[in-house]
């Protein structure tokens, strides 16, 4: 009888974790390309606010909800809109990064899926401002909507003439909206549990917040579905394995070897 051992076969859709060197650099630029790509695209006021009333009216002309109803909501208590500003403020860096680390340690291969989605929607998003720049509702006097964060704080941006860390005329469109929707849609993928859908709740609330506080119109948020949804019709998750979607990882070669050819 001449048996032989090779070792067994990869799970189809696993992998290793990429090394961890590269993926903070790549992780940091994608970050660093976002601030850098928003500050590039500031200024054009004028044509900012011309688009602001071109948007708001097109969403009356749909009979899209008023972003008021929204914010009324909200100013029915101080301590709720407050929140709201510091769910607007605190959020969305640290959500977005805490779920590429997990991703990284427990699903290597859907860590790599979602972090090439976010950058396509991060590049993608940063062309808009340079073609179509647009002012926040909370600029546009038409709107009738308050500046929350300026009323009642915390607020991330300064006077638009004097803040140079940010594009405050690049509302369209809102990756606080994106990457919230990106961040649900990767865990409901990456995990089996029976309540993933509540991921979902993430980015409901972070929708109500953007439009409460005035920061972002009803069409920032669905561009930017729209231009996540082209990401992902392109860039496909990987299969479920035992690897991509149990607890934990496991190595791709199985320490035990397969037996070709016993008992012949």
């Amino acid at each position: 009888m001449n048996a032989r051992t090779e070792p067994a076969e990869p799970e189809p859709g696993a992998m290793t974790r990429p090394p961890l060197g590269r993926e903070l650099l790549l992780v940091a630029g994608l970050f660093l390309v976002y601030k850098l790509g928003r500050q590039l695209a500031t200024g054009h006021t004028g044509e900012a606010l011309h688009n602001a009333r071109r948007v708001w009216d097109l969403e009356r002309a749909a009979h899209l909800p008023g972003e008021g109803d929204v914010q009324s909501a909200l100013l029915h208590s101080g301590t709720l809109v407050h929140l709201a500003n510091t769910y607007y403020a605190t959020v969305h860096f640290p959500a977005t990064l805490a779920f590429l680390v997990w991703l990284y340690l427990r699903r290597p291969a859907h860590y790599v899926w979602a972090r090439r989605v976010l950058a396509v929607v991060t590049a993608a998003a940063l062309v808009l401002p340079f073609t179509f720049p647009l002012a926040p509702p909370r600029m546009l006097a038409a709107t009738g909507l308050v500046d929350t964060a300026r009323l009642y704080g915390p607020s991330v941006y300064g006077p638009p003439r004097t803040d140079h860390l940010s594009n405050q005329f690049a509302a369209m469109p809102s990756l606080h909206f994106g990457w919230a929707l990106m961040v649900a849609i990767g865990l409901i993928v990456a995990t089996r549990s029976r309540r993933r859908l509540l991921w979902l709740l993430h980015p409901a609330i972070t929708l109500a917040v953007i439009v409460g506080t005035a920061n972002h119109y009803w069409l920032d948020a669905i561009v930017a579905t729209a231009m996540l949804g082209v990401a992902l019709a392109l860039i496909h998750p990987p299969h479920r394995t035992a690897t991509t979607a149990g607890r934990g990882t496991r190595t791709l070669v199985p320490e035990e070897p397969v037996l070709v050819g016993a008992a012949r």
